[in-house]
């Protein structure tokens, strides 16, 4: 069982900057797994932001490559996300997901966490 929890959501100018963090507990081998943040708006689809492996590989998507940063502290279970030059298109809820299988390519995990509100002001 994997517990997901986000932290660092909040209300930003345009331009200005947030770090989400989620920690992650449960029976889980945190170093190997998949980490990777989504996030979604009323009536749409939940995307990729970012994801990360167990060995610091990235994966962006196109709309925040240059302005947000995913890292991760496997010492402290933790997956960070990085966000800057927030624009108000970011706005959002923000979701931590995990998935511990072997890494054979990016997909999305089984484990979310109950996700963060970010909401960005013109």
């Amino acid at each position: 069982q994997v517990h997901l929890v986000e932290s660092g959501g909040g209300l930003v100018q345009a331009g200005g900057s947030l770090r989400l963090s989620c920690a992650a507990s449960g029976t889980i081998f945190f170093s190997i797994g998949v980490m990777g943040w989504y996030r979604q708006t009323p009536g749409n689809q939940r995307e990729l932001v970012a994801a990360i492996t167990g060995g610091g590989l990235t994966n962006y998507a196109d709309s925040v490559k240059g302005r947000f940063t995913i890292s991760r502290d496997n010492a402290k279970n933790t997956v960070y996300l990085q966000m800057n030059s927030l624009k108000p298109a970011d706005t959002a809820v923000y979701y931590c997901n995990a998935d511990f299988q072997p890494f054979t390519g990016w997909r999305v995990g089984d484990s979310w966490g109950q996700g963060t509100q970010v909401t960005v002001s013109s």
